[in-house]
């Protein structure tokens, strides 16, 4: 008996310190938030993993899979800012509203993987209403809920309603003029549109030598109209580069010896304002003047669009498009590196002699993995700290039903020396509220405060956990 009663009593203080570990754990880390500490053990190089479908945080979802922020493109683990920015052209999320007028049109720039993103846009996305894609039909529908109007202009859901890869000189000048004569006949006055221009961006060799290939291949681009200043370029201003029907057949040396070959700084081109230099006419000035304008007008116009992706990241091209217009992708982004070009054994001095034909795009391209890797850091950040306030309200919720059984005030016996506890939990309102100014103080200052270093933790239970996510990340 004396056996059996001792296993007994061993049993149920077992069950009792299993409870106590279990309520006590519930306190601490309420919630999936220890969930986060799946991070630890995940392989750094697992980028394939997790995803932001589904409508969810793409975090949340690959917390137990792995960071799908890996390093994409093979660059170091932490990135270190070259430019900087102000938190307006950092903190890039819109008030899209799919149910109004708003309209997203997508600037799509040959060879850099917009023929890709362009169909995540009409196939991909998790929407009330769906776009209609059917078999046979290169065109989607893409109404709005409710209504018989398009939100999205772009390839795949309103053709080249502007002319074959249209700039952001034509779009700007065409789409508003378009979209007004699609409006259904019962509308008496045309609606006040928020157009949010979005693009997609490519490493300029890269995306020089697939035009090359496409070109090679066959492929022209003849339909472009080239409107600029209301009016086509005439054949003296944008000569040809070859006679015959298209270019089939030509060897990379010619594609590179062609001085009229619209492939040479075509990004910084396609994102300018041509207008500022005379539009085709190369005698309004020298090469460097036109250079030196186009590339301030390329950067000016991609950091005021609602959003830019990059090829070569795309992981943070969906995570930054789902976070900028709060629309999740049902399947998730897949980075290819297996391309045409990554497939062409081009020599040292060729490629620099390729980023030499295309200086303005390489100084362009840097400038906007600058601007993009600090939008992501940024919205990361954001992110994290979105999720650390949903923790303080949850702990909140749980210490004010905790306080009346601990006697808290006004309940029980006064706190004392003897009972710790009670008396971090009595005087917790009136520290929090201090914190709570503190922290909007510090959320009022300048940006110069290096938001890109290691954030300054605050010091609660959970502070052990964001120090320990900020170390594993990886870029």
């Amino acid at each position: 008996m004396d056996e059996k009663s001792s296993s007994s009593r061993l049993l149920v203080a077992l069950v009792t310190v299993l409870l106590f570990g279990a309520i006590v754990l519930q306190y601490v880390c309420p919630g999936s938030d220890c969930q986060l500490l799946r991070l630890g053990s995940s392989a750094p190089g697992d980028g394939g993993a997790g995803g932001a479908g589904g409508g969810g945080s793409p975090t949340s979802k690959a917390a137990g899979a792995g960071d799908p922020y890996v390093a994409e493109d093979g660059a170091l683990a932490r990135f270190v800012p070259r430019f900087h920015f102000e938190a307006a052209d950092l903190d890039r999320v819109v008030d899209f509203n799919i149910k109004g007028d708003d309209v997203i049109v997508f600037l799509h720039i040959q060879k850099t993987g917009g023929t890709t993103f362009g169909r995540h846009l009409v196939r991909n996305i998790q929407l009330e209403r769906p776009c209609e894609c059917r078999a046979g039909q290169k065109k989607c529908t893409c109404y709005r809920p409710g209504k018989r109007e398009t939100w999205l202009f772009s390839r795949f859901s309103t053709g080249w309603s502007c002319g074959l890869h249209a700039d952001w000189t034509e779009l700007t000048n065409c789409v508003p003029s378009v979209m007004g004569n699609r409006e259904p006949p019962e509308t008496h006055k045309a609606p006040s549109r928020n157009y949010y221009y979005i693009t997609i961006l490519r490493d300029p060799v890269w995306r020089y030598l697939s035009e090359w290939r496409h070109v090679q291949r066959g492929a022209t681009w003849k339909a472009s109209l080239h409107m600029c200043d209301g009016r086509a370029p005439t054949l003296a201003e944008l000569p040809s580069c070859y006679p015959g029907d298209d270019w089939s057949g030509c060897s990379l040396e010619e594609f590179m010896a062609c001085p009229h070959n619209l492939a040479n700084n075509r990004q910084t081109r396609m994102l300018a304002d041509l207008s500022l230099v005379g539009c085709y006419n190369l005698t309004a000035m020298s090469d460097n003047q036109r250079g030196a304008v186009l590339l301030e007008s390329a950067k000016r116009n991609l950091r005021r669009m609602a959003f830019f992706g990059l090829t070569e990241y795309q992981r943070k091209t969906q995570y930054l498009f789902e976070r900028t217009f709060r629309l999740a992708f049902i399947a998730p982004f897949t980075q290819l590196n297996g391309t045409r070009a990554a497939s062409v054994e081009v020599a040292p001095e060729t490629q620099q002699r390729i980023r030499e034909l295309n200086r303005w795009d390489v100084e362009l391209y840097e400038y906007a993995r600058d601007l993009f890797l600090q939008r992501f850091q940024y919205a990361r950040q954001q992110e994290r700290r979105e999720a650390r306030q949903r923790r303080q309200q949850e702990r909140r919720r749980l210490r004010a039903k905790v306080l009346p059984w601990w006697g808290g005030p006004g309940k029980g016996p006064k706190p004392t020396k003897a009972s710790p506890v009670r008396q971090s939990l009595a005087t917790w309102p009136a520290e929090q509220n201090q914190g709570e100014a503190e922290k909007n103080q510090e959320s009022e200052g300048e940006l110069e405060d290096l938001w890109w270093e290691e954030e300054e933790e605050e010091e609660d239970e959970n502070g052990t956990i964001e120090d320990y996510i900020d170390n594993v990340e990886q870029w």
